[in-house]
């Protein structure tokens, strides 16, 4: 699961994932994205998995999108605009996108760790896992408007529903950056910290879901999934039909032992 630019540790039920191009600041280039592809088809895999922790080496989680990629298609568009050049675009773009929204595929919940910059598609991966850790101090933005290029990577999906549509189309149409504490603030991390604090903290968040049960929390990670696009009744006869599967689970029996006697549960998954 590990390649030169996205390496993947294991410590147990839990795993980190590691955008390696420090020198690029993990700058997102096509080669990157079908890494960070693999190794989410293979932690997906991965019955055993608990939870998964996204991180970026170095000073950056990810500057975002490789310029020398965005310009030459920027170039090939300024020469040849509409028709077939504007298709090839717009399908690279698509596909590229995919790469690396591959970690919303992860069926365990995902926790980013942003120790440095987030910007532009940086940021937005960063906002395609289910939780976020950041640096007070580390950047944020979304700066698409700021380069001349339209939002991509699912921004304009993710951001209103963490934020709220008023407080998105600042942030999308200034451009502007963040720190971490602000974004704790309106609601863009679940937890600002001091820098040598994140990856820690987002590993002990990783290691709390870990510890409970892991077929209720991926079912629960799917019902949050879907919830935003449910009605009310589509969404409680989804939650019964999950509890009605709990019923049938070890780890029921065991979580209610647990509680009766006081102790940690020990759930294995079946």
């Amino acid at each position: 699961m590990t390649s030169s630019l996205v390496r993947v540790e294991r410590d147990g039920d839990v795993a980190l994932v590691t955008f390696h191009d420090p020198d690029r600041l993990n700058a997102m280039t096509e080669a990157m994205g079908h890494a960070l592809r693999d190794a989410a088809a293979a932690l997906g895999a991965d019955d055993s998995l608990r939870a998964a922790v996204l991180t970026g080496a170095g000073r950056a989680f990810s500057a975002g999108g490789d310029l020398d990629m965005i310009e030459a298609h920027a170039r090939r568009g300024a020469e040849s605009p509409g028709g077939a050049v504007r298709e090839e675009s717009r399908a690279f773009m698509e596909r590229f996108y995919r790469l690396y929204l591959s970690v919303r595929e992860i069926p365990c919940p995902t926790v980013a760790a942003i120790g440095g910059a987030a910007i532009g598609a940086g940021l937005c991966v960063a906002l395609a896992c289910d939780l976020r850790v950041a640096a007070r101090d580390a950047k944020l933005g979304l700066n698409f408007a700021r380069l001349g290029i339209h939002p991509g990577m699912g921004a304009t999906w993710t951001l209103p529903r963490l934020v709220g549509p008023a407080r998105a189309a600042e942030i999308l149409f200034t451009g502007r950056t963040l720190e971490g504490a602000e974004a704790e603030r309106i609601g863009l991390v679940n937890r600002a910290v001091e820098r040598p604090e994140v990856l820690p903290t987002a590993l002990a968040l990783a290691r709390e879901i870990a510890a409970c049960a892991p077929l209720a929390v991926r079912a629960t990670k799917r019902a949050l999934d879907g919830a935003l696009a449910a009605t009310l009744d589509e969404q409680l006869g989804f939650e019964a039909a999950q509890q009605a599967l709990s019923y049938e689970s070890a780890d029921l029996l065991e979580g209610i032992a647990a509680a009766r006697e006081k102790r940690a549960p020990r759930f294995g998954g079946r």
